[in-house]
């Protein structure tokens, strides 16, 4: 529904009203607070996660249409670091604002960073082809016949681009990494490293990875000058599995996270490319339908993952081995995409992505 939405609404739109609903679901969620009604409070949540899903394709198709081909890879350098410095700060600002404003006063500075989020949307002059692709169409039309038929669309427009599908099904094994990654550094300081003192040792390891994903997307934005970008995903995929394979031997608090650091400078390499290279494969009508299943996909492997680790750790399984899993994964995805992205690429000169050295 997400992807229909992007293509065949205003994309201007959609990404305007997904801003400002979500503040009014956040003002709805004091109040739940004040009433202290429970129920209410999570169907909110569900409400407020659900209608963010329709900003990212909208988003996404928009950038697409305004940039030229030779600005995707900076402005997905730009993106990787501007995240990375929410990764870095944003757990601190979170802490001080609730510290400081109380749970209502951080959910009223949330309000007022969507409501300002809108109006620097709406001031922004799109043109008829970024906002509107597939031409007018209005919430009536998106029946759900018409939805149907978009989605199916959708799929058959990524099965028959191989290059485009051999991405789409890495971001399945991203979903996996993701999952892993949410539970494992913290299990591997409390029940192997540091024991006693992990919750300390947690915000020391939020610290090296933020700052090693800002150092990572500055030197993934320099890189994407130099090399092609499958080269460059290739070699970020193989140094992150290195890495967190390494992770899972380490023998003590210092190396690991020297390891972590590894991981977090690799992993920019992998979003630049990836995000460098989408836009230039995709056509501009079939934008968001084609990221409407990139966050599905992914959320749904990571939600398995999740469920698997409830289940069989620690009985049936080690917090090591949860690292040789991801580094595996990692590192034979990027010897899968080795093998085809360049196969697919000869096949698809036009498709081909990446600046040359």
């Amino acid at each position: 529904m997400v992807g229909v939405a992007a293509d065949r609404l205003d994309r201007q739109k959609v990404a305007l009203y997904c801003d400002w609903i979500c503040a009014g679901l956040s003002l709805l969620f004091i109040l739940s607070l004040i009433i202290q009604w429970i129920p209410l409070t999570f169907a909110l949540l569900f409400l407020r996660s659900a209608v963010r899903n329709f900003f990212s394709p909208a988003e996404s198709a928009i950038i697409q249409g305004i940039l030229t081909p030779e600005d995707y890879t900076t402005a997905a350098g730009l993106n990787q670091m501007v995240s990375s410095l929410f990764m870095l700060f944003g757990s601190g600002l979170g802490i001080f604002c609730y510290w400081h404003f109380g749970i209502r006063g951080a959910i009223l500075i949330d309000v007022l960073g969507f409501i300002i989020s809108g109006f620097l949307i709406k001031s922004c002059r799109l043109s008829k082809e970024v906002r509107l692709p597939n031409g007018h169409h209005s919430l009536k039309d998106l029946n759900f016949s018409f939805v149907l038929s978009d989605f199916k669309v959708g799929i058959f427009y990524i099965l028959k681009n191989k290059l485009l599908a051999s991405l789409i099904c890495g971001f399945i094994v991203f979903g996996i990494i993701n999952g892993a990654f949410s539970v494992m550094q913290v299990f591997i300081l409390k029940y192997k490293l540091e024991p006693s003192h992990y919750e300390e040792y947690s915000i020391v390891l939020g610290i090296v990875f933020g700052a090693g994903v800002l150092a990572g997307s500055v030197m993934a934005s320099m890189l994407a000058q130099k090399m092609k970008l499958y080269k460059m995903l290739v070699l970020g995929l193989l140094l992150s599995g290195i890495a967190t394979a390494w992770g899972a031997v380490v023998p003590s608090t210092m190396l690991y996270l020297i390891s972590s650091g590894a991981v977090a400078l690799s992993l920019p390499m992998i979003n630049v490319a990836i995000g460098g290279w989408m836009p230039r494969i995709v056509d501009p009508k079939m934008m968001g339908r084609v990221q409407g299943w990139v966050n599905p996909l992914m959320m749904m492997s990571q939600s398995v993952t999740l469920l698997l680790i409830a289940g069989f750790y620690p009985k049936h399984i080690t917090v090591e081995s949860l690292f040789w899993l991801v580094g595996s994964c990692l590192f034979f995805v990027g010897i899968f995409y080795s093998i085809i992205l360049p196969r697919f690429m000869k096949k698809n000169a036009p498709l081909q992505a990446g600046v040359h050295a």
